[in-house]
């Protein structure tokens, strides 16, 4: 793996030089966009647009608008901005976890300690298995304000950004049912339901099933035959009553990560 920032983690005074790196790959299939004729490639050209002439990566700057024109930034302009945040993860707080709602979480990362952060990054770790807290800190990622939290997985801190809280939006426009027009028997039966499907989250019992199936679709083609397309027949509903629907709903026999 290549890691995607260094610099240190300020706890308190003790300062853990890390490396960060990125914990997720997509498990979709990667596909290429491709020119139906003669199925060649589709390139993306950076193009300027007053010459329509392509543009070298090393003339490729950027810039901000600001008074009808434009202010070109080089890298040295944006570590300026915040010399210290550019280089160093600096914990704010300490909290639960359960403080901060799954809606704000974004992108996990793992923190790996330079030879030099061993036993601090260890001392860390363990602090936070104890306490049973997590850390909130913030740094410069990719010349962003980053908002974060620190955590202990296993023998690991993985860092995860979270979103500020102006970048969630309103629900005000959203409508949604009252408390009121929830019936008591509809609520005791969804109840049961609920601990019908219940039980102890097993993460590997999950998988991307989709990609799997179109990856079947995939080598049918390849091997010239047709594929055969299966409709999505929507099941019947017996009934537009709620509450029959929930007693139907309990006899379905549980399938899925049992």
């Amino acid at each position: 793996m290549k890691s995607i920032w260094k610099g240190s983690i300020a706890f308190g005074l003790v300062n853990i030089p890390i490396k960060i790196y990125s914990a997720t790959s997509s498990s979709a299939l990667d596909f290429d966009m491709l020119d139906r004729q003669d199925h060649s490639r589709i390139r993306y050209k950076k193009v300027n647009e007053n010459t329509n002439k392509e543009v070298d990566l090393e003339n490729i700057v950027k810039g901000y608008f600001y008074k009808d024109d434009f202010v070109i930034l080089e890298s040295e302009d944006f570590q300026e901005a915040a010399p210290v945040k550019t280089k160093l993860i600096e914990i704010e707080q300490f909290i639960l976890e359960k403080e901060i709602d799954t809606i704000f979480y974004e992108t996990p990362y793992y923190l790996e300690p330079e030879q030099s952060g061993f036993k601090a990054y260890g001392l860390l770790r363990e602090a936070l298995k104890k306490s049973g807290k997590i850390a909130v800190a913030t740094f410069v990622l990719r010349n962003t304000e980053t908002l974060c939290v620190i955590k202990p997985l296993d023998k690991i801190l993985i860092l995860n950004k979270i979103r500020f809280e102006e970048e969630i939006r309103e629900t005000t426009e959203i409508k949604v049912p009252g408390v009121a027009e929830i019936k008591p028997a509809e609520l005791k039966m969804a109840l049961a339901l609920i601990k019908q499907f219940s039980g102890k989250f097993n993460l590997s019992a999950f998988k991307d099933e989709y990609s799997g199936e179109l990856l079947k679709v995939i080598k049918a083609k390849a091997a010239g035959k047709k594929t055969k397309i299966r409709r999505l027949t929507p099941t019947a509903v017996k009934s537009k009553d709620l509450m029959e629907q929930l007693k139907a709903s309990l006899l379905v026999k549980r399938t899925k990560a049992s």
